[in-house]
């Protein structure tokens, strides 16, 4: 199936239409963060350095994919933020503004002369988002901060993978997602506080934190039983059965019976209602410690059987299973498509002109988000920006000083 292919509509305007987001973040999470809002209408302006941001320079056959995703609807301006100039443009852009998003180690803000107090003279309303690896505080404020390190310092890693095997990290960006979502969810908490009392306020965000939030209950759990959590591969230590099983044509599927009525439903629909009453599978207690005799029969039973063959007949049980998809498998799916979670946008860098690219995540009924406009070039909207700010004399003098860039 082709997905459904949209066209930008520079006149889309959202729920958040109005709301100004100065974005100096780098990199994913400030990405994800910022990008939630201008899918609802804010008008995020990305004050980039001369080189880009570095999303810019995740290419895949040359094409920088991770950019064109991650910053659709977004404005970017381009300033030689080393120099004071740029900062006095940044610091005239703040009156106007909402919120303003950096992810720079803790210090380089104040150092560039851009501190909270600063800001916060300028524009008490602003709300500051401070995204860093382990906080603007403690021990750890200065180390550096990639998702990677918080993946393993969370607790995450050393329960991903198989017992025999080491602890695995995650092929994509978790933590900077994690905390890209949780910061705009916080982000606009703040908002509605500055709206109500016209104060702003500093969020220090971390990419450690709501990761390891998500691994919770590991400590309450390590307190009462002073064991570690095993990694054991796709099973799970709460609910047995749960894993992913092989079918007879090479294919994947992942299926979980987590109560007690649908691992019933499973043991009828693989024609044995006898392991119902089996002491080893009565209760889901029974069943955690025969997980892998309980493994080997369901297994048994799905690698005789073709992908199409064993879904077809556990959907029909109302079993809970489904295939492990891949990004070729996404790309023809009936449910994906349909639901459009995956769509096309144009784009003239891509191979037939089109951008495959998520739709618009949470679904709401009255402000369903919009697309305005592609990821923008480095620059693209200095003068629509900078234009009505600076006046265009000014705007010429400081382009020709190299103030203003231009990709």
């Amino acid at each position: 199936m082709t997905p459904h292919r949209h066209q930008f509509d520079p006149a889309a305007t959202g729920a958040l239409h109005g709301l100004r987001v100065l974005d100096l973040s780098r990199l994913v999470a400030g990405n994800v963060l910022t990008k939630v809002l201008a899918d609802h209408g804010a008008e995020v302006v990305k004050l980039e350095p001369p080189e880009g941001d570095t999303l810019r320079a995740w290419r895949t056959r040359g094409i920088s994919t991770t950019w064109k995703t991650l910053s659709r609807n977004k404005l970017s301006v381009c300033l030689a933020l080393r120099e004071r100039a740029a900062i006095e443009v940044v610091l005239r852009l703040l009156p106007g503004a909402a919120m303003l998003v950096e992810s720079f180690r803790p210090g380089v803000l104040e150092a560039m002369g851009l501190s909270p107090e600063t800001l916060l003279a300028v524009n008490p309303r602003l709300v500051i988002v401070r995204i860093s690896g382990w906080g603007q505080d403690g021990p750890y404020r200065h180390k550096p901060g990639f998702g990677t390190l918080v993946e393993g310092y969370s607790g995450f890693a050393a329960v991903n993978g198989f017992a025999d095997r080491e602890p695995v990290l995650p092929p994509m960006y978790m933590a900077d997602g994690y905390s890209g979502l949780y910061g705009a969810a916080t982000a606009m908490i703040a908002l509605r506080h500055a709206e109500a009392t016209g104060q702003g306020q500093v969020i220090d965000l971390t990419l450690f934190d709501p990761i390891h939030v998500m691994m919770e209950p590991q400590h309450a759990n390590w307190q009462l039983t002073q064991q570690l959590k095993p990694r054991t591969g796709s099973r799970s230590t709460n609910a047995v059965p749960r894993n992913a099983y092989r079918t007879r044509d090479g294919s994947w599927v992942c299926l979980s019976a987590s109560t007690q009525g649908m691992t019933e439903k499973l043991f009828r629909s693989l024609g044995r209602p006898e392991l119902i009453e089996d002491p080893r599978f009565r209760t889901n207690a029974d069943r955690i410690r025969h997980g892998e005799e309980l493994d080997a029969i369901i297994a048994g039973y799905i690698a005789e059987r073709d992908l199409a063959a064993v879904l077809a007949h556990f959907d029909a049980a109302g079993v809970t299973i489904g295939p492990i998809m891949d990004a070729a498998m996404l790309a023809e799916d009936r449910y994906v498509v349909e639901r459009e979670a995956l769509i096309e946008v144009p784009d003239a860098e891509m191979p037939g002109g089109w951008l495959p690219m998520h739709g618009m995540v949470p679904r709401l009924s009255a402000t369903p988000g919009i697309l305005a406009r592609p990821a923008p070039a480095l620059g693209e909207h200095n003068a629509a920006v900078l234009g009505p700010l600076l006046g265009e004399a000014e705007l010429a003098r400081l382009r020709a000083e190299g103030i203003v860039r231009e990709a």
